[in-house]
């Protein structure tokens, strides 16, 4: 097995077993110190090979093992037992030390700074005592007090380098999450839209071709020369409600990166004439008027134009007498669609449907006000005002 292959099943191991690689570490430390000591002991200076020693290595072993569960009691284990070791040997144990400042790093990196300074001064101040008390003769007290502060100041850096990346990681889950409720958001609305099209494109052509198949069945025995001209206009409308259904339905199913759309345009004013003949080959006289100069509208206004005329005048069949009277207006500042017809006796007075709130919506959509109920002279109104400014 080669070293490559080795090395990753270590890692892997360790983060899985945090317990385990500390226990490999404070072995490490251990035995470093160990060593150190060993290279600068003489024949006439102590070997470090009394029970000290082996009670000071088994400490600072299970002191690192644990310190990621027990930190803070791992580090007070940790300082008196090197306190007690050098009032018992008279000297201060490196292996202790070195455990000790593993541990203030450790506790650096999971408390505010102010905290972690204050717990590093402690430390070291109580082992500075107790080695004057015990061990006057020490040398190396600056170097383990130097040693503290070097694992305190390395701790803190890395807990701050560590709220650093969460705060960053938290920011991007923040801007994900923001982008995924304003696409569903989007998503929401773009559904309402495609609703409103399909009700606004169904509901006046099966309207159109019921009534033209109800009166295809009444002729047929009387005057069946009137019956084909019937049927085609039933077979005409039958493709325009296909066509527009699958202009909406082509969206959904349109690719993100197509540059241009292969289904038929939106409607628009410039189709009101063949509207307008559709709903009088249904029966309803519409009274058409305009006033102001006609020009091109943007898209969204003469679309939304379009369908409130297409379901006004769709209400004005189904509840009225069979007439109705269309105004549209244009001014510098945008268009204004009325339409009202006379209430007639099928309408029962009913609450305002699909067909109204979606007018409502279009128009709110586009900025302008929309006013429906009831005129005078027993007569129902339909107002809408788009916003479309002249250039």
């Amino acid at each position: 097995m080669t070293p490559k292959r080795v090395l990753p099943g270590i890692s892997d191991a360790i983060r899985k077993y945090p317990v385990l690689g500390d226990t490999f570490l404070a072995t490490a430390l251990a035995l470093t110190a160990t060593a150190l000591a060993l290279i600068e002991s003489s024949p006439e200076r102590h070997l470090p090979t009394t029970t000290a020693d082996l009670v000071a290595f088994v400490f600072a072993v299970i002191a690192v093992a644990a310190r990621r569960r027990f930190t803070v009691a791992a580090m007070l284990v940790s300082v008196a037992a090197a306190t007690a070791l050098t009032a018992i040997a008279h000297r201060q144990d490196p292996v202790l030390t070195a455990a000790i400042v593993l541990l203030i790093y450790t506790f650096a990196t999971r408390t505010e700074r102010q905290t972690a300074w204050l717990t590093a001064g402690g430390v070291a101040a109580f082992l500075t005592i107790g080695t004057l008390l015990w061990d006057p003769l020490n040398g190396h007290r600056l170097s383990t007090i130097a040693a503290i502060g070097v694992g305190a100041a390395i701790g803190d850096a890395t807990r701050s380098r560590l709220a650093y990346v969460a705060e960053v990681e938290h920011r991007a889950r923040q801007t994900e999450q923001s982008r995924d409720e304003e696409a569903r958001h989007r998503v929401a609305q773009e559904r309402v839209r495609i609703a409103r099209d399909i009700h606004d494109v169904v509901a006046h052509h099966i309207a159109a071709v019921k009534v033209l198949a109800a009166g295809a069945r009444r002729i047929v025995d009387h005057r069946p020369e009137q019956v084909t001209p019937a049927l085609e206009h039933i077979s005409q409308l039958a493709d325009d409600v296909l066509k527009e259904m699958a202009s909406v339905i082509g969206l959904l199913r349109q690719e993100p990166d197509q540059d241009a759309l292969t289904i038929e345009p939106a409607r628009g004013l410039a189709s009101l004439h063949r509207l307008i003949c559709d709903f009088t080959a249904t029966g309803l006289c519409v009274e058409r008027q305009q006033i102001g100069v006609p020009r091109k509208l943007p898209a969204m206004a003469d679309l939304v134009a379009y369908r409130i005329i297409q379901e006004g005048l769709t209400n004005a069949w189904k509840y009225g007498d069979g007439k109705a009277h269309l105004t549209i207006t244009y001014t510098s500042a945008g268009v204004t669609v009325d339409i009202i017809n006379k209430v007639g006796q099928g309408y029962s007075g009913q609450s305002f449907g699909y067909g109204i709130l979606g007018m409502g919506e279009r128009v709110a959509a586009n900025g302008g006000r929309f006013a429906v109920g009831h005129a005078e002279g027993n007569a129902f109104s339909v107002r809408a005002e788009l916003s479309a400014p002249a250039s």
